[in-house]
């Protein structure tokens, strides 16, 4: 997402502290493994921000400017059945959907776009301070990242903000939350270049649990690990199935939590 040297440099640089962080945690904090399900297609030229299944259906949202879109996406074959193009102007960040609706976040643009779900029509544009980056809801609000510690959220009607809650691990402020999936009154989270997916309180913002998913895309299998990372989370609340992919991937995976490490 964020391709500097600066922004690579001060990412790794945190993934190692948090990394330091989850090793002294391990009697607080939870830390869990994973079994591979199943394994799809992915595109791997989308450089993937946002992922959603609703309906049986999955749903993703791709960035880089010039190349963001949103789109419907088979799940078994992988390909695209139905994508809107943004704007050249615009960086397409994270993907929600709300009665109907589906939401999109842009980077840096202060600007988001909500589509009708069926047909893809842009309906209206949003604003909100500072980056966009992940966004889910829960029964009440949308719920933005931005790429710091904050999860802010917001009245879906009129996109005002309701609260912000900081997301801490034992205390301490974690930063480079990204991608967002609601999954069973817990937010999971991408955390930025990292393999990690955390587990927050979404009251207290509490890290409560932390999946490690090392390994899971082999070495090799992308030219570009270190900007095409890990990013995507996607729940299918029917069927129970967690769905992840990362930044240009050819393979979506399906995942079962395994037990604490």
């Amino acid at each position: 997402m964020r391709k500097t040297a600066f922004h690579i440099l001060v990412g790794l640089t945190f993934i190692m502290a948090l990394g330091v962080a989850v090793c002294h945690a391990q009697g607080e904090v939870p830390r869990y493994g994973y079994k591979v399900v199943n394994s799809y297609p992915h595109d791997a030229t989308a450089f993937t921000q946002g992922l959603l299944f609703d309906n049986g259906s999955l749903y993703e949202s791709t960035g880089l400017n010039g190349a963001s879109s949103v789109r419907k996406v088979d799940l078994e074959g992988g390909q695209v059945v139905k994508k809107h193009n943004i704007s050249r102007r615009y960086f397409g960040e994270g993907l929600v959907n709300w009665n109907g609706k589906l939401y999109v976040l842009t980077w840096r643009k202060q600007t988001g776009f909500v589509l009708d779900q069926n047909t893809f029509r842009v309906e209206r544009q949003f604003y909100y301070r500072g980056e966009g980056w992940g966004i889910t809801k829960n029964s009440d609000h949308l719920i933005m990242s931005d790429g710091t510690d904050k999860l802010r959220f917001l009245d879906p009607e009129s996109f005002n903000e309701v609260k912000e809650v900081s997301v801490t691990l034992n205390g301490n402020p974690v930063p480079r939350i990204n991608e967002l999936e609601w999954v069973n009154g817990e937010i999971f989270a991408n955390v930025w270049q990292s393999d990690l997916i955390i587990r927050i309180n979404p009251e207290s913002g509490a890290v409560v649990g932390i999946i490690d998913l090392t390994g899971i895309l082999p070495d090799g299998t992308i030219p570009d690990r270190r900007n095409n990372v890990l990013n995507g989370i996607a729940y299918d609340k029917e069927l129970d199935r967690l769905f992840v992919t990362g930044k240009k991937w050819p393979t979506l995976f399906e995942i079962e939590i395994t037990g604490t490490q």
